[in-house]
């Protein structure tokens, strides 16, 4: 890849500074901003950046009518400010996807309005998130979308994929009946314990719809099948994680299946490599 954006604020700390700007001797690299002194850090290093707007999610950036006075400050000490992004992470909500691609809309639209107004043209009108893209309006330059790559149970209880487009899946076997429930040996380890409040449990099992895991600790998950008659012990089910990037994170390789044949093996190329 020779074209790379980290799409939230980073500090120009010693060790970024040095990763940076080699990386920017390779590449074309955009960061992202939401304060005048990490704009100043960044100044001379080789990279170009994006000003960060808060669309409703409240985590970083600044509010949009903001936007140029950064962008200002920015170009005054330096840094070649190319235009304006957020993340709409507030659509991860089982009712707000839409109304979240409507705050991303507007808050760019003036983030974009608040550059041209200090005469910075915005090349770069970046968004987007898996659960609020299918209503993600236009005026975008680029839209940033992640999970969709793989999907995960998260995204299929939000109505933002079918359980057809999960692309994701932990083989575990089943170990125990105990309970009348399925216990599963597969655990957090492996496919993470992210369970947000809307979610009905902590994933799903693709071949059974109705089922939900209610109980998950190290080394196990434990899924209510509704009723459904249990697979035998010893047999193979296939487990949707609640969410996909922390997954992939805590494994070396995926197993590549096409029709129930693996294929492939891919390295997970940036495991361990968080810092």
């Amino acid at each position: 890849f020779d074209d790379l954006f980290v799409a939230y604020p980073l500090w120009p700390g010693e060790e970024s500074l040095r990763r940076l700007r080699a990386l920017a001797g390779r590449a074309r690299v955009q960061v992202g901003i939401d304060s005048p002194d990490a704009a100043r850090g960044w100044s001379g290093v080789g990279v170009r950046a994006l000003v960060e707007v808060d669309s409703g999610h409240h985590r970083s950036g600044v509010l949009p009518d903001r936007a140029g006075a950064l962008a200002q400050g920015a170009a005054a000490s330096g840094l070649d400010v190319v235009g304006v992004f957020t993340f709409p992470g507030h659509s991860y909500s089982p009712t707000g996807r839409a109304e979240a691609a409507r705050d991303e809309a507007d808050a760019l639209a003036a983030a974009a309005a608040s550059l041209m107004s200090v005469g910075i043209g915005p090349a770069v009108i970046s968004g987007g998130s898996t659960p609020s893209l299918d209503a993600t309006g236009a005026g975008l330059s680029e839209v940033r979308p992640g999970v969709y790559v793989f999907n995960d149970a998260q995204q299929w209880e939000l109505g933002a994929c079918g359980p057809e487009q999960i692309a994701l899946t932990c083989h575990s076997t089943v170990v125990s009946h105990a309970g009348g429930r399925l216990v599963l040996d597969a655990g957090t380890k492996v496919v993470g314990a992210d369970r947000p409040a809307w979610a009905s449990g902590f994933g799903r099992l693709l071949d059974f719809p109705e089922a939900r895991i209610v109980l998950a600790s190290e080394h196990h998950l434990v899924a209510d099948l509704a009723g459904t008659p249990l697979p035998p012990l010893g047999s193979v089910v296939r487990v949707v994680p609640n969410h996909a990037c922390n997954a992939v994170n805590l494994v070396d390789t995926l197993e590549v299946f096409e029709s129930g044949r693996r294929v492939a093996s891919w390295a997970v190329a940036a495991r361990g490599r968080n810092g």
